[in-house]
């Protein structure tokens, strides 16, 4: 049986490179975008499925689970990639409504879709949750490494990181059925840091893809990365 996959914010980046490596694993890979041209224009190159779909927008959402109901019937595998820096700036400069940008997308907008999409992905036998953190999310790396550089780590950004990690911890209790994860994709060159991670897309995609495909009785509730499990 084909394993139905999700990925959300996948026309470019992570979630392109994601979509590539699990379509070459044979699953069949729905991408999400909330540029239906730019969205589609990837689809078509890496010979996968598109569904529009803007992460802050619920009408958006329950219209991509609609598609992908009536299209597949279920759903296997729920990557949740798409995410934004929001602004650099000082934290004492950061409005709320930068703030809220950024929440908006990173969390409330995992919040949006994962719910969306819990009744098809409870009509899979293996169902997997994946949520794409990151290494700035954790409490210990940012003391320990003094990830407090504004111009390289925006404040809001790392701290809708950390409330990620929690929803994944909320979402790996709340349905013990699946398995739910986050992957730190480590300091992947995107357009997030206009290319200047350490490494490309495809060794940043990697942990994702592993998630992904856990075998029943792997981990959950776990934020990792290359190396292992992250001191939150």
């Amino acid at each position: 049986m084909d394993t139905i996959t999700l990925i959300t914010g996948a026309n470019k980046g992570l979630g392109r490179e994601t979509a590539r490596s699990l379509h070459e694993l044979g699953h069949t890979v729905v991408i999400g975008a909330r540029d239906p041209e730019r969205g589609q224009a990837a689809a078509d190159g890496l010979g996968v499925d598109f569904v529009q779909l803007d992460v802050t927008d619920q009408a958006s959402v329950d219209a991509a689970a609609e598609h992908v109901r009536t299209t597949f019937g279920r759903l296997d595998v729920l990557v949740n990639n798409a995410g934004i820096t929001g602004t650099f700036a000082p934290l004492e400069q950061t409005t709320a409504v930068d703030a809220q940008q950024v929440i908006d997308t990173n969390v409330l907008g995992v919040l949006r879709v994962t719910n969306a999409f819990v009744p098809l992905l409870e009509l899979s036998d293996h169902a997997r949750i994946v949520n794409v953190s990151s290494g700035v999310s954790s409490l210990h790396d940012t003391i320990e490494n003094d990830y407090f550089d504004w111009t390289i780590i925006p404040p809001i950004y790392a701290m809708s990181k950390t409330a990620l990690n929690m929803l994944t911890l909320k979402y790996s209790r709340a349905l013990p059925g699946m398995r739910v994860n986050a992957a730190d994709p480590g300091y992947t060159r995107t357009d997030l840091n206009a290319g200047n991670g350490a490494h490309d897309v495809s060794e940043g995609a990697e942990e994702i893809v592993r998630l992904a495909t856990l075998a029943a009785g792997g981990p959950t509730g776990v934020v990792s990365n290359s190396a292992g499990p992250l001191s939150w």
